[in-house]
């Protein structure tokens, strides 16, 4: 992989959620350990970023709602792109990364009508409803997945989507395969604050387990803050070993630890899985935009590096069956450990900088003479 020989200065545009903060920040932390100016545009959630990283909030709203609410959010996203442009003249930016959800439009189009040429990141196997709109700007499509609805044949450059720093540490954690009288550790999570259907179905299914099956369950759960007592409660009743949390600071070691992941499919929590290379039960949120998750799930699922469940799918008695088949046939998880750990990408903040990079070395656009004058 290449490395920059000269200091640029670059920008990234990325929402306050995690599934985007994660990769921005992994990126950002690669571009600054090569040298490189590299500045943040985000959303207020995001301004808390990350230590050593310059931030810059820049306006953001959906255009969704009635004409009222449309109306407001066209205003919003004008100031987002004055904001932007402003911030990109004045730094002097040489190149932008967005990385996908509606607060990095603004950025977005500021960079393309200041001439500053753009690297779009997407994240899920079906391109996002924020890149649609913006993938005609961009100089190069990196992706998370070797094939990406919506893209329409435009040309893409697989980098894998960039994971946490604990994340690719953990990667260096082996798995081993449950003994036949071991303990089994699961961990359950649904999002940063938990799914209320895993607190209902995933006990249920315990339940079901035979009595010595149960009995090797080690469960880490997190769980909704108001589902906490009750889930913990159930997993007493049942006698099976249980952490129930609100949120856990150090998900990545505990991914690491277990034996099976039963999760959503959003795509950052996916890369972390694969990049540490553990079976999981993918579970995917059923109302999340354009079903992404499904596509996601699929993908991995087809690769044989998970099991998908579709949420009307993810009954008590079918994850007792996949539970009792985990806990009954160690070799399975482990095939499947194997599969995830081939597909992780640990090295995908350096493949998405050196995409910026290979940007970089050609000839940048001209400004646009509409906006040449924005911060003088």
């Amino acid at each position: 992989m290449t490395s920059g020989k000269t200091e640029r200065r670059i920008a990234l545009a990325a929402g306050g959620t995690g599934g985007h903060l994660f990769p921005a920040v992994a990126v950002a932390t690669e571009l600054l350990a090569r040298g490189h100016q590299v500045t943040v545009l985000t959303d207020p959630r995001g301004a808390a970023f990350e230590a050593g990283i310059k931030v810059r909030s820049v306006p953001a709203s959906r255009l969704s709602g009635g004409p009222l609410a449309k109306a407001l959010g066209l205003l919003q996203l004008a100031r987002g792109v004055l904001a932007a442009a402003w911030t990109l003249k004045r730094d002097r930016t040489e190149l932008l990364i967005g990385f996908g959800g509606y607060p990095s439009v603004a950025p977005v189009l500021a960079a393309k009508l200041t001439g500053v040429p753009i690297v779009l990141h997407e994240q899920n196997a079906v391109l996002g409803r924020a890149n649609a709109r913006l993938v005609r700007y961009a100089a190069v499509i990196a992706t998370s997945f070797p094939e990406v609805a919506g893209l329409g044949g435009r040309p893409q450059r697989l980098t894998g989507n960039p994971v946490r720093k604990e994340a690719a540490a953990a990667r260096n954690v082996p798995f081993r395969a449950p003994l036949d009288d071991g303990p089994f550790r699961l961990l359950v999570f649904g999002g940063s604050q938990g799914a209320r259907v895993f607190s209902e179905i995933v006990p249920a299914a315990c339940a079901l387990l035979p009595a010595p099956l149960r009995a090797r369950l080690r469960v880490v759960q997190q769980a909704r803050p108001e589902d906490v007592v009750e889930a913990a409660a159930a997993y007493r009743a049942l006698g099976v070993q249980a952490d129930v949390q609100s949120f856990y600071d150090d998900l990545p070691a505990r991914m690491a630890a277990s034996h099976l992941v039963i999760a959503r499919a959003g795509a950052s929590t996916i890369a972390e899985v694969l990049t540490i290379g553990r079976p999981s039960v993918l579970v995917p949120y059923p109302h999340a935009m354009d079903d992404h998750q499904t596509a996601n799930a699929l993908a991995v699922d087809e690769a044989g590096a998970a099991w998908l469940m579709p949420q009307p799918a993810f009954t008590a008695e079918a994850l007792a069956r996949r539970l009792e088949a985990a806990l009954t046939l160690p070799a399975c998880t482990e095939t499947v450990a194997a599969h995830a750990y081939a597909l992780g990408r640990p090295d995908a903040a350096a493949y998405l900088a050196d995409a910026a990079e290979s940007v970089l070395g050609g000839k940048s656009a001209a400004p646009s003479a509409a906006l040449r004058s924005i911060a003088t």
